[in-house]
C-alpha cells in the first residue's frame, strides 16, 4: 500500500535531530503541507521553526508518558503519516549490572511508546483518510524506526537489541491490523547511522549519514513497502533475511 506525500500533514517523533530531523527536511522537500515537530524540548527544534515557518508546528511528547501522546494527538488532529522515530539506546550486556534497568527504560521507550504512538493517532489517520480517488494509494501510514539489532542481537547492546526485537514484532501487529483499515505501515531497520546514539554504542566513523535513512522511508512509503534496509550494512542484512521476511513476515497468516 502506498501513499504519495505531497501536501499530506505528517509528525516525527524526535523531529529535532539526528535521523528525524533529516526526515522531517525530506518529507518537507517531497511537499508535504505540514510536518509536526513532536519532541521532550520545544526550544530545541527553533532552528527548523526559523528555517521552514509555518510548515513546521512543535508539538511536547515524551513516548514514554502516554499522558503526552494523548495530548499531542488531540493537538495535531490533522495528520495522515506519523514517523515514531523517537527511541532510546543503553550500552548493556545480558550480564551486566544495570541491565536490567537498561533494558525496562529501552522496553519502555522503543517497544511500548510504539504501542502509546499508535493508540493515539491510528484514530486521527483514520478520522483524515483521503486517498484522492487514486487507485492503490493507501488513506495513511505509520512508519516504525526499528533497526538491524531487532533482527540480531548485538552482544553489547543486548538489552536495546531485545527492545528493538520487541517493537518490530509489535510493528509486524499493526501491519497486519491496519491492513484492515487501509493504513499501510513501515518497518524500517538502518544499521549504524552518523548519529549521537552510534557515538554511545561505540560506532563513530562506521555511520552513513541520516539522509539515507530519510529517503529511504520517502520511497518506502511511494512504493508501498514494508520492511525498508534503507544503508549499505543494512542491505546486508536484507540478502539473507529477504527469503524468510518475503514468506514468513510479510504475507497474512490465515488460519484454516
Amino acid at each position: 500500500m502506498s501513499i504519495q506525500i505531497k501536501d499530506k500533514v505528517a509528525l516525527v517523533t524526535g523531529g529535532n535531530r539526528g535521523i528525524g530531523k533529516t526526515i522531517v527536511e525530506e518529507l518537507l522537500t517531497e511537499g508535504a503541507a505540514k510536518v509536526y515537530l513532536a519532541v521532550r524540548d520545544i526550544e530545541s527544534t527553533n532552528d527548523l521553526v526559523s528555517r521552514y515557518g509555518d510548515r513546521v508546528q512543535p508539538v511536547h511528547i515524551d513516548v514514554a508518558n502516554g499522558d503526552t501522546v494523548k495530548a499531542a494527538a488531540s493537538i495535531a488532529n490533522d495528520v495522515n503519516i506519523v514517523v515514531n522515530n523517537a527511541g532510546v539506546l543503553e550500552v548493556a550486556q545480558p550480564l551486566d549490572e544495570h541491565a536490567e534497568d537498561a533494558f525496562k527504560r529501552e522496553l519502555n521507550i522503543n517497544a511500548l511508546g510504539l504501542i502509546r504512538i499508535a493508540q493515539a493517532f491510528v484514530p486521527v489517520i483514520e478520522k483524515n483518510s483521503v486517498n484522492n480517488g487514486v487507485e492503490g494509494e493507501t488513506k495513511g501510514a505509520i512508519v516504525q524506526l526499528n533497526s538491524v539489532a531487532s533482527i540480531k542481537n548485538f552482544a553489547a547492546l543486548t538489552t536495546y537489541s531485545a527492545s528493538k526485537a520487541a517493537s518490530y514484532s509489535i510493528t509486524q501487529g499493526l501491519k497486519e491490523t491496519l491492513a484492515q483499515k487501509d493504513i499501510a505501515v513501515l518497518s524500517v531497520h538502518p544499521g549504524p547511522i552518523a548519529t549521537d546514539m552510534a557515538s554511545k554504542a561505540g560506532m563513530d566513523g562506521l555511520g552513513e549519514p541520516p539522509q539515507v535513512v530519510a529517503k529511504a522511508i520517502v520511497d518506502g512509503l511511494k512504493n508501498g513497502t514494508f520492511h525498508v534496509f534503507p544503508d549499505n550494512m543494512a542491505k546486508e542484512f536484507e540478502a539473507g533475511y529477504a527469503s524468510y521476511a518475503t514468506n514468513v513476515i510479510e504475507p497474512v497468516m490465515v488460519e484454516d
